[in-house]
């Protein structure tokens, strides 16, 4: 393979990269703190990018991050590479912080009935809803066009939250299995959807 004409020469290959991910985090779970800033360093963006696609908030995603590393530093002694690549690892630990946070957030607060806003009427109108209810019979005429094990692990992860890790364990299938499954439902549904 060429190497990317952007890219120096020297520049380590994604094997490499990974095995560095590794050796990182196995030195940060037997707490090396250079290691563990390394390892902030080294993944720190892509596990921003995570939380802030799931919080939708840049503040809310900077204090999920901040746990997120929390628990890698309490967690990192009980990762195991020849059960996850590193960056796999690290990646469910932030999705699952996140999903924890937007789960919080739906909790009701209650306010004094002095301090509430008036109610307005944000119903749509009945041409948006009738757009609206034709884009979700379309999606659940795409989704019925999935295998079956596509279908209900997509139900089953974005519509009721669960992770691919609660759904692996909830089917008692492994991991990989559970996200290929979804992985390629999502492709079938969009082309589905485009269509």
């Amino acid at each position: 393979m060429k190497p990317h004409p952007d890219m120096p020469a020297d520049a380590p290959t994604l094997q490499q990269r990974r095995q560095r991910l590794v050796e990182v985090l196995v030195a940060a779970g037997e707490e090396d703190r250079g290691a563990f800033r390394e390892l902030y360093r080294l993944t720190s963006a892509k596990l921003f990018g995570i939380t802030l696609r799931i919080c939708g908030d840049r503040q809310a995603a900077e204090d999920v991050l901040h746990d997120v590393y929390l628990t890698i530093w309490k967690r990192a002694g009980a990762y195991e590479p020849s059960r996850a690549s590193p960056i796999t690892w690290l990646a469910t630990i932030a999705r699952n912080r996140a999903i924890d946070w937007r789960r919080a957030q739906t909790i009701r607060r209650t306010t004094p009935l002095d301090d509430t806003q008036p109610i307005v009427d944000t119903r749509p109108s009945a041409l948006e809803a009738l757009s609206a209810d034709q884009d979700a019979h379309l999606l659940h005429d795409c989704l019925d066009t999935l295998e079956d094990r596509q279908r209900d692990s997509i139900r089953t992860a974005f519509f009721d939250g669960l992770t691919y890790a609660e759904l692996a364990e909830r089917r008692n299938t492994p991991l990989g299995t559970v996200k290929s499954w979804v992985r390629r439902g999502l492709m079938k549904l969009r082309e589905c959807l485009e269509q």
